[in-house]
């Protein structure tokens, strides 16, 4: 029982394929208690695929866009939970046109920036007053330290958010609050569909030591479970590559 009595805002379930939704489901069956966030036409998206937990799950409405979302989501958290001990940050947005590095226009990158990146520090923040010491703020990224084919301006968000991750650490490390991420291979979830030519990580797999299954989010699930838990007390400002260990060899 890694999580018992551990209470936990988990952001990003949209499908049970999605790697929060195996978060959820994990610190569930380890004994926490579990508040999703949706927003929009996914909500009751989210809502139904809620039922499929070990225990049904509250979803209240978080757009990391929306000021007045964030300023009233310590207070809607609180109508769930008292206190929260741990984040899971699983948001990412990118317009279409932001896929495309030379032409992409302000507008578009501003967006993918703001909901991708800053969003980060800004669920954060608003999840402080029913944090205490021994918290934990976890995030997804992909591996922003290449270049990918097709990933433009999503991968330079990727990197600010990666960034921000390490901020955070500093900032909020003399409230004994961690902020780490889990950087995991490609995960064939409905956020890919939105990536184009995501295919070309079919083949991710040939290329790392341990081989990689895209259609299995269970072992990046387990990674953000664990820094969720107080299993790692001193770890801050960390990627952990979740990836058959791809980031580590030349091809």
């Amino acid at each position: 029982m890694l999580m018992d009595g551990k209470k936990l805002l988990i952001t990003g379930v949209l499908m049970d394929s999605s790697i929060a939704f195996h978060v959820a489901r994990l610190a569930q069956e380890q004994g926490a208690e579990v508040v999703l966030t949706s927003f929009g036409r996914t909500f009751r998206i989210t809502q139904t695929i809620a039922k499929r937990l070990p225990r049904p799950a509250p979803v209240i409405e978080l757009d990391v866009q929306d000021t007045e979302h964030l300023a009233t989501l310590a207070d809607r958290v609180g109508e769930h939970v008292d206190s929260l001990d741990g984040v899971l940050h699983s948001i990412g947005f990118a317009p279409r046109g932001a896929f495309n590095f030379l032409e992409a226009e302000w507008g578009d990158v501003a967006t993918a920036m703001h909901v991708s990146a800053y969003s980060l520090k800004a669920l954060a923040v608003a999840c402080l007053p029913r944090m205490s010491p021994g918290g934990s703020v976890v995030g997804l990224t992909f591996d922003a330290q290449y270049a990918w084919p097709m990933y433009d301006w999503m991968g330079v968000a990727k990197a600010a958010f990666e960034a921000t991750s390490r901020y955070l650490a500093r900032d909020l490390g003399p409230q004994g609050i961690r902020s780490n991420l889990v950087s995991a291979g490609p995960i064939a979830t409905t956020a890919a569909k939105s990536i184009p030519d995501f295919a070309q990580f079919a083949k991710w797999g040939e290329h790392a030591p341990l081989g990689w299954d895209v259609k299995d989010p269970v072992p990046a699930a387990q990674a953000c479970v664990a820094l969720l838990s107080d299993w790692f007390p001193a770890t801050t400002g960390e990627i952990v590559h979740v990836d058959g260990g791809y980031h580590a060899t030349g091809f």
